[in-house]
């Protein structure tokens, strides 16, 4: 259950929508598709308290590199 009917920042709409979310943990990245609460006016993503757990042990893994039951899919580059 979100704790928004309507956008905390713009007071717009929100809709239920599968998203992409970018995790970092140390040198690592990692991309998981999940269910949020997406506003049609600004774009603020509101995400379960599950899901912001589920975020938080991703980033622990990336960073100590428990990656082995990850799917590798490429290299990443930082652009100066």
């Amino acid at each position: 259950m979100m704790p928004f009917n309507k956008c905390p920042v713009c007071g717009r709409e929100l809709i239920k929508k599968e998203v992409e979310k970018l995790l970092r943990g140390g040198n690592n990245v990692g991309v998981i598709k999940v269910n949020a609460e997406v506003c049609l006016h600004c774009g603020e993503r509101l995400y379960s308290q599950e899901t912001v757990k589920l975020f938080e042990e991703i980033r622990i893994r990336l960073e100590r590199q428990e990656v082995k039951n990850y799917k590798r899919l490429g290299l990443s580059f930082r652009v100066a």
